[in-house]
């Protein structure tokens, strides 16, 4: 690109030489037969002219002094200029004083960068520890031998878009809250399953948040307030047999109406208080919805319930399926009911379950594969 801009400006200045050695009639007559060639290019040629970037600047610099010298107005240029707009030679050259007085800024002082790896440093602690405030963050750092002052803190957490430590902290959570709790937690929920008859059938199930178990109640199509009592005390039954580290101290339920006082009662005897969620907050419940979703997807809408006791079979096999042989992925992939160590020999078996809608997969063991062999 240099070269190429000391050939234009060495053949331009070569052109001056050669026109200062003529006489001013020459110069009128040259310019007045380069004009006629050029009107004559204008007529039979219509495609863009397209100069190169020298081009434009030694056009660009010639205009703007022919402008100043003749004391031309932009309208004016345009009999000389003919194969560009004056308006674009001209912009040409405000792109060269653009380009004369733009340059790097200079360094103004201030305090020095510092380094990348405290950088990362500070954005670490900032992120694994949310309610360190920048002070906290500045005296930690000196613990590990880095002299850093608070503002520094601040300027490289606000340059990394984190916030401050008592908005960056905020709450911790209703997953971080539950997560510590959730072995005490018990949940119950209705839902609905539409029978081949458009007879209703409500489903009364309870589950641990803790284990995701679930304990099917019972399914009737009048669920009133007597009969969601019996349930409750037959859960509690259930209850008392299961096998726990921690014991159960709060039961979730929404506001039915089903729920009496007798219900209440049921779980306040063995020690537990109830928890109403919200008004129509059903993530208030998340788990209980999540398995009516699981129930669904993965049984009820492949069936076609006849009557209250298929529906009844039906959710008692998939129950026990989800509880004891069911993959949960909140589980770490086991079972709410642990299932023992999976073997590493013996043939890969299909056991079918609900007819094949579902199908468990297990290995035989090997005494009895040689048997039946």
């Amino acid at each position: 690109m240099i070269w190429t801009m000391l050939a234009q400006v060495y053949s331009t200045l070569l052109e001056l030489l050669r026109l200062s050695r003529l006489s001013a009639d020459d110069k009128d007559l040259e310019i007045l037969i380069l004009r006629q060639q050029l009107d004559v290019m204008v007529r039979k040629n219509n495609q863009v002219v397209r100069p190169s970037r020298e081009e434009k600047w030694s056009l660009a610099v010639l205009a703007a002094a022919l402008k100043k010298r003749g004391r031309l107005t932009t309208s004016q240029l345009g009999s000389v200029i003919r194969i560009f707009k004056p308006e674009t030679a001209i912009g040409w050259h405000r792109e060269l004083v653009r380009r004369k007085w733009t340059q790097a800024p200079a360094n103004r002082g201030g305090r020095p960068l510092i380094r990348q790896e405290l950088s990362e440093l500070i954005v670490q602690l900032a992120e694994e520890n949310t309610r360190w405030g920048y002070g906290k963050i500045a005296g930690e750092l000196q613990k590990l031998g880095y002299e850093v002052s608070i503002s520094t803190v601040r300027n490289v957490l606000k340059a990394h878009d984190i916030l401050p430590a008592p908005v960056r902290f905020g709450s911790i959570g209703w997953k971080t809250l539950m997560t510590h709790y959730k072995d005490q937690l018990l949940a119950c929920d209705f839902f609905t399953v539409e029978a081949i008859r458009l007879q209703t059938l409500y489903v009364f199930f309870f589950v641990e948040l803790g284990t995701r178990r679930v304990y099917l109640a019972g399914v009737t199509e009048h669920p009133d307030g007597a009969w969601v009592a019996q349930q409750a005390r037959n859960t509690v039954w259930l209850l008392d047999e299961r096998e726990a580290e921690t014991e159960l101290r709060c039961l979730i339920r929404d506001n039915d109406r089903k729920y009496s006082l007798s219900f209440d009662a049921v779980f306040e005897s063995e020690g537990m208080k109830v928890l109403r969620t919200p008004y129509q907050a059903p993530n208030a419940n998340a788990i209980a919805e999540r398995w009516v979703r699981s129930a669904r997807q993965e049984c009820l809408d492949h069936i076609l319930i006849w009557n209250e006791s298929h529906l009844r079979r039906t959710l008692n096999e998939f129950v026990e399926y989800y509880n004891h042989a069911r993959p949960h992925q909140g589980l770490d992939q086991q079972s709410p009911v642990p299932r023992k160590p999976p073997e590493t020999e013996g043939v890969i078996t299909c056991r079918p379950v609900l007819g094949g809608i579902i199908n468990d997969y297990y290995r035989a063991p090997t005494n009895l594969t040689m048997q039946s062999a």
